[in-house]
């Protein structure tokens, strides 16, 4: 561990949009960080990016791994990359946040998990809606018993379609690994499945929906747990309508509740009582997303400094798992197990 009262020294590996908006910005204005350098395989994207930001060094991925002056890297590449990326970041002996998904498999997954724990460093994944207060605060009613038995869970993330026939490597499945199930799905069935505390999945039903691209627009995804929860999920790329929409709803025997806006409702005297706690709003007129990005990246800084300890994502394994299983429900039209 870097010493606590130490600034930490950070690389960012991926020069698009999430750095850009994110990672960059939010490290290379920190008092506690070094922003030694960016990466990106158009070198030239890498030192705009490096200039415009003022961060010393516009580096190749490599030379990045031979720097002793680095203690963590920041994966934000396409996502085939990210199992590879990271295992070798975690070789060099380097702490690594990865962009979703940890791995477009769910044996990738496992194999970077098993490299950091062999490695002895950190190793983090991006599910900023984790850190969001209403997110929190449902999973703590939840966790709490307070809604009764969960009997059903539903998530969505609905994207409007980006104009233009601008194609990306969003949209190519050798570097995406999946469509709008691979990009949407990740964050929105860890929301679902981390608001109750990620049980196990005994089957899953998955369908897909392809529009102009090689990878799926739209997916819909049904599983169920063990313990008889149901689960359902919606995400697409291509809403038609006003602004995204993005939600979650957890429902129990004895009270349910639901966000963004959070709403808590639980049956006390044969009647619904709305117990929804006030919530703190973003600071510095961030919006949701951005704030609660970087409550994450606060907590990872305070990892590498040593000033706390980050749990490995083991759980994502299980979550790619579930992924891999939608897929081969949708390919071959039936319920399957993980």
């Amino acid at each position: 561990m870097t010493d606590a009262r130490a600034r930490a020294r950070f690389a960012v590996v991926g020069t698009g949009a999430i750095s850009q908006v994110v990672h960059v910005p939010m490290l290379s204005e920190r008092e506690d960080v070094d922003l030694v350098a960016v990466a990106d395989a158009d070198h030239r994207k890498a030192e705009t990016i490096a200039e415009r930001f003022g961060v010393p060094g516009a580096l190749r991925f490599e030379e990045i791994l031979d720097r002793t002056d680095v203690d963590a890297v920041v994966i934000c590449t396409p996502n085939s990359l990210h199992e590879e990326m990271a295992i070798a970041v975690l070789r060099a002996g380097k702490h690594v946040f990865v962009e979703r998904p940890l791995a477009v498999t769910s044996e990738g997954a496992q194999r970077v998990v098993d490299e950091a724990g062999a490695a002895g460093r950190m190793l983090a994944v991006a599910v900023p809606h984790r850190y969001r207060p209403g997110v929190g605060a449902l999973r703590a009613f939840v966790a709490g018993g307070e809604l009764g038995r969960i009997y059903a869970v539903r998530g969505s993330w609905l994207t409007r379609q980006a104009p233009g026939p601008r194609t990306t490597w969003r949209q190519r499945r050798a570097l995406a690994g999946g469509g709008a199930l691979m990009d949407l799905g990740v964050p929105t069935l860890d929301l679902c499945l981390w608001l109750v505390g990620y049980p196990t999945v005994a089957r899953v039903r998955g369908s897909v929906h392809y529009g102009d691209h090689e990878v799926e627009d739209a997916a819909t995804v049904m599983a169920e747990t063990e313990d008889g929860a149901v689960f359902t999920m919606e995400v697409s790329a291509c809403y038609f309508a006003a602004e995204d929409r993005y939600y979650a709803r957890v429902m129990g025997s004895e009270g349910s509740g639901s966000l963004p806006p959070l709403e808590v409702y639980r049956q006390l005297g044969g009647r619904p009582l709305d117990v929804t706690p006030r919530q703190p709003r973003p600071r510095g007129g961030e919006n949701p997303y951005t704030n609660a990005y970087r409550r994450q990246i606060d907590q990872f800084v305070r990892g590498v400094r040593g000033a706390c300890e980050v749990d490995p994502p083991t759980e994502q394994v299980g979550l790619m798992r579930l992924v891999e299983a939608a897929y081969r429900s949708a390919d071959e039209g039936r319920e399957v197990s993980p």
